[in-house]
């Protein structure tokens, strides 16, 4: 574990292994990078796997309250840098795959290639309009209460009913941990976001990995990213909910090897 200022916030990462770099994008409601530990058991033999906790999450600082999804995105490039990671490969999930969308929007010679998994081009990209609505209005009513009293039935977006119980209580410790006012600020920037504009002109391999059962990103919502970025390829996981990385960890792992073992060459300056 380590910890870098980035602007003007205190940011917790984990770090490991060698080879291309691979930053890791946790989601939102309470996850951070303890999030990726099936990616850092299976691939930090052959990549340098950085995962951040992003403001507001795990032991990083809180941000101000009027952070937005570019703000995120420009404390990401920032983070990037001072780690000194060479054009890394960017994967993110759900809130990270907007984010990793975003960076690009703002940075676009920094990431050598995205991995979207369960993403969203932003809400406001994604979804309808009063899905949006009837999203933020339940989340800010409950993220203020005692977390015991309303995560649990969020569980079912986020794996499948045929996850193992163990998962499941793990995954709802984890998300736990929430920071609420910090949370707040996440939901807003993910609420207001769309990046819709940005997919045609991505011009960086990108893998669209999505689960078939998402509840919480409809697979929809993966093909339309897929569609409208040219550079793309998508690959369903079947019987696996949102959180997919955890539920089908060996066969995301796979795809994410798969498609980076592909992308080897030199690297540009």
């Amino acid at each position: 574990m380590g910890a870098v200022t980035v602007s003007g916030l205190k940011i917790n990462y984990r770090a490991a292994g060698s080879g291309d770099p691979l930053v890791l994008l946790h989601g939102g409601f309470g996850f951070d990078s303890r999030s990726w530990g099936p990616q850092f058991d299976a691939l930090d033999d052959e990549f340098n796997v950085v995962a951040w906790d992003a403001p507001g999450c795990g032991r990083s600082d809180d941000p101000p309250e009027s952070f937005c999804m570019g703000d995120y995105a420009d404390s990401l490039a920032e983070f990037v840098r001072v780690l000194g990671l060479n054009r890394p490969h960017v994967l993110g999930l759900s809130f990270g795959g907007a984010l990793a969308l975003a960076l690009y929007e703002r940075h676009p010679s920094l990431p050598r290639s995205l991995i979207l998994a369960g993403a969203y081009a932003g809400w406001a990209g994604s979804l309808p309009a009063d899905e949006v609505q009837r999203r933020v209005q339940l989340i800010s009513e409950e993220v203020t209460q005692p977390p015991d009293d309303w995560l649990p039935k969020y569980l079912p977006g986020m794996l499948t009913e045929s996850a193992p119980r163990e998962m499941a209580e793990q995954t709802l410790a984890l998300m736990s941990g929430i920071h609420p006012r910090a949370s707040l600020t996440m939901l807003r920037a993910m609420a207001n976001a769309d990046l819709r504009g940005i997919l045609p002109n991505i011009d960086v391999p990108t893998l669209v990995l999505h689960g078939e059962l998402d509840a919480r990103s409809p697979l929809a919502v993966g093909k339309a990213l897929h569609t409208k970025i040219s550079a793309s390829q998508l690959v369903v996981l079947p019987g696996v909910g949102h959180l997919s990385n955890v539920e089908a960890a060996d066969a995301f792992n796979f795809e994410v090897r798969t498609f980076l073992r592909s992308l080897r060459g030199p690297v540009g300056p």
